[in-house]
């Protein structure tokens, strides 16, 4: 199976685990907004889950319950991190973000409620011995929380009163959280459930993180409101510091050639069994959403 048909099918599958599992929490607005901020995407993160596992010689549905929780964390912070308080985003995936859709608070009791949905399906036994949900549990933890994805959004929101843009050092520590966190999980979940070395996949995940949000930033600059699938420009029209604004457009997509090719090199161990790893950070710098 192809690279592109892997990620088709493995959204699918994430997809309907979630909506097996919402449909048993009460019809009430906050769940039904969970479980509209959990429709669509890419589920790249959710496809790194499984696709190191795969790699690793693990059953695709030991590896779905972590997938699945990725995907509701990730789309905890997408829905926080698009409310007045924080970037002030009516876009999100094509679609009114659901703070537009509901209001404030519903938006952020159902961005808590898929944050803690996270760690209860990570609780569940298929996904291994009590070590291994433990493990699963403490590496998401740190992805998410101060050390991780919530200290990248805090230092972003620092940066807009900072008095001066960023330099490229400190962009590149603040984006490592951010958006590089729970990449680093994604992938590295793989070799938790394998209960194996995480060391290559972890060089693998934090480059291909740095190359995600690079491109991310290009499309901000490139790419229009309905392919991208939410604003584009806004870092630009803000004047925030940006890969694209430290290293140009030409040479912002030459980093992040280069973090795509160090992001295959760690997988060498792996050998042709790493191919659709490989293929996912080809694709991270190429899409156009």
């Amino acid at each position: 199976m192809s690279f592109t048909a892997q990620l088709t099918a493995d959204a699918a599958r994430i997809e309907a685990h979630l909506n097996s599992v919402l449909a048993g929490k009460p019809d009430q607005p906050v769940v039904q907004a969970m479980r509209y901020a959990v429709q669509g995407g890419k589920r790249l993160r959710g496809f790194l889950v499984l696709e190191s596992a795969r790699m690793l010689g693990l059953p695709e549905a030991q590896a779905l319950p972590a997938a699945a929780a990725v995907e509701c964390l990730h789309a905890y912070s997408l829905v926080h991190d698009d409310m007045p308080c924080m970037d002030n985003d009516d876009l999100r995936r094509g679609l009114p973000t659901v703070h537009v859709k509901w209001d404030e608070a519903t938006a952020v009791l159902a961005g808590d409620a898929l944050q803690t949905l996270a760690f209860e399906l990570l609780c569940d036994p298929v996904a291994g011995p009590a070590e291994v949900r433990i493990g699963l549990v403490q590496a998401l933890a740190q992805a998410s929380g101060a050390e991780g994805m919530v200290l990248g959004q805090a230092l972003d929101i620092a940066a807009e009163t900072a008095g001066r843009p960023l330099t490229l050092d400190e962009i590149t520590a603040l984006q490592a959280g951010k958006t590089g966190a729970l990449i680093r999980f994604s992938a590295e979940a793989g070799a938790i459930l394998a209960q194996a070395d995480r060391a290559p996949l972890r060089t693998y995940a934090t480059a291909l993180g740095l190359a995600f949000q690079i491109a991310d930033d290009i499309l901000d600059v490139t790419g229009d409101a309905t392919t991208a699938g939410k604003r584009v420009g806004k870092d630009q029209a803000a004047g925030k510091a940006t890969f694209v604004s430290l290293l140009g457009l030409d040479g912002a997509r030459a980093k992040a050639a280069d973090l795509v090719s160090q992001a295959a090199a760690a997988l060498s161990p792996y050998g042709a069994a790493a191919a659709k790893l490989i293929a996912a950070a080809e694709f991270t710098i190429h899409r156009r959403n």
